[in-house]
């Protein structure tokens, strides 16, 4: 429990009492807008007038954008409960979502290619690392040090794609995001392995898994080998094998890990099938980027959003869906319209992911019907925690 002056606290706009406030809030809201625009987009409508590359637009928003602003929300508001040291608030939270917003409302309007732009989006993220570097070194958690690093190499991938945007090499554009759907693809079977048979366990009134070392090492060393080995690594026929060997016994790896975990047990609490259901679309992104490098029934592109409309966006909304009342002061539990949010975002995953390969001529129906589930999804949770992320905790404590 922290020991803050509740006084000083009172006085601060609830929005910026905590990271996971206003980045939960409005990474959701950014996500079903980005989502529109999108759809808009693919339906001839000149929705993105400053943007060059729409796809380009697409793939790094809904990455750098929507997904950072998630990761960045749940850091710093975590390491308060992890080193006792109270989180970022207040005015430097301000800034720092300033930072995050203005370049995704300007992008569009003035492009990818705008100093402006590409200067505020590189800035925000170091910002955060600084911040949670801070309490690390002051409480000497080495443990948790290696979320500083990890921004800084998120930041030097966005640094490289508008590089490659700018100079117009579309290869390298796939090849950053394709990395950025890797590592944070790891860095949710980092927290999944920290909390998931945790949440498990204390719901169900279930023994909590004890893990098996190899098989955490071999399932977080390899996906973790595998973002880097497709950033570095020189396409070709040999090394194509060679990662597609590597994603190959990290898919089997994370099967074997999600497998061990209590999942039976699950069923009738959604804050927990969610959770596993969109840590099930990791090994299966995996197997299905191992198959697009050998050329196997299924495109990179493809094999991606397994892990993006799949993992990212399903493990996303269930975690922002629990945290957001644990840490405003509520009792763990949903409404139906949640859990209808859920079914929305399985929905999404599993027509974006699955529908282009069953029936190649609906790709375009898939994209459409795959983000309108998603704007549904993400729109009924912000309906549904616009009022617990806005307003200050029920139980009258700070944070």
């Amino acid at each position: 429990m922290q020991i803050l002056d509740t006084n000083v606290e009172n006085k601060i706009w609830p929005l910026f009492r905590l990271g996971f406030r206003v980045f939960f809030l409005g990474g959701a809201l950014f996500s079903a807008a980005a989502m529109l625009l999108w759809i808009l987009t693919l339906s001839g409508v000149d929705a993105l007038p400053g943007v060059s590359n729409p796809i380009w637009w697409h793939a790094h928003e809904m990455l750098f954008g929507f997904a950072l602003a998630i990761i960045a929300g749940f850091v710093t508001t975590a390491m308060q409960n992890w080193t006792g040291v109270p989180g970022i608030k207040s005015w430097p939270l301000a800034i720092v979502a300033g930072l995050w917003l203005l370049p995704r409302l300007l992008m569009p309007l003035h492009g990818e290619l705008n100093g402006l732009v590409i200067a505020m989006d590189l800035l925000w993220l170091p910002i955060v690392a600084g911040m949670l570097a801070r309490p690390i070194f002051k409480t000497k958690q080495w443990r948790n040090l290696f979320f500083v690093p990890l921004f800084v190499f998120l930041t030097l991938l966005n640094a490289l794609s508008y590089y490659a945007v700018v100079s117009g090499q579309w290869l390298l554009s796939e090849r950053v995001f394709i990395t950025t759907v890797l590592a944070i693809s790891a860095l949710i079977t980092v927290m999944g392995g920290r909390v998931f048979p945790f949440f498990t366990a204390r719901a169900t009134n279930t023994p909590k898994i004890t893990p098996l070392v190899w098989l955490e090492k071999l399932s977080l060393v390899s996906i973790w080998l595998s973002a880097f080995t497709w950033l570095l690594l020189p396409r070709s026929p040999f090394a194509n094998s060679l990662l597609a060997l590597l994603l190959l016994v990290s898919g089997i790896a994370h099967l074997v890990r999600l497998a061990r975990w209590n999942y039976q047990v699950t069923t009738g609490a959604p804050l927990l099938w969610i959770l596993y259901l969109g840590y099930l679309f990791i090994p299966l992104g995996l197997l299905g980027l191992a198959a697009a490098l050998l050329n196997i029934g299924i495109s990179i592109s493809l094999a991606s959003h397994w892990l993006t409309a799949g993992a990212l966006g399903a493990v996303v909304l269930g975690m922002i869906a629990r945290v957001s009342l644990g840490h405003s002061g509520r009792k763990l539990e949903i409404t139906r319209t949640i859990v209808v949010a859920f079914v929305f975002i399985i929905l999404a995953a599993v027509t974006r992911s699955l529908l282009p390969m069953i029936a190649p001529s609906m790709t375009m129906q898939a994209y459409h019907i795959s983000a309108t589930f998603w704007i549904a999804a993400y729109g009924l949770f912000c309906w549904v925690y616009w009022p617990i992320l806005s307003q200050p905790r029920a139980d009258g404590h700070p944070g």
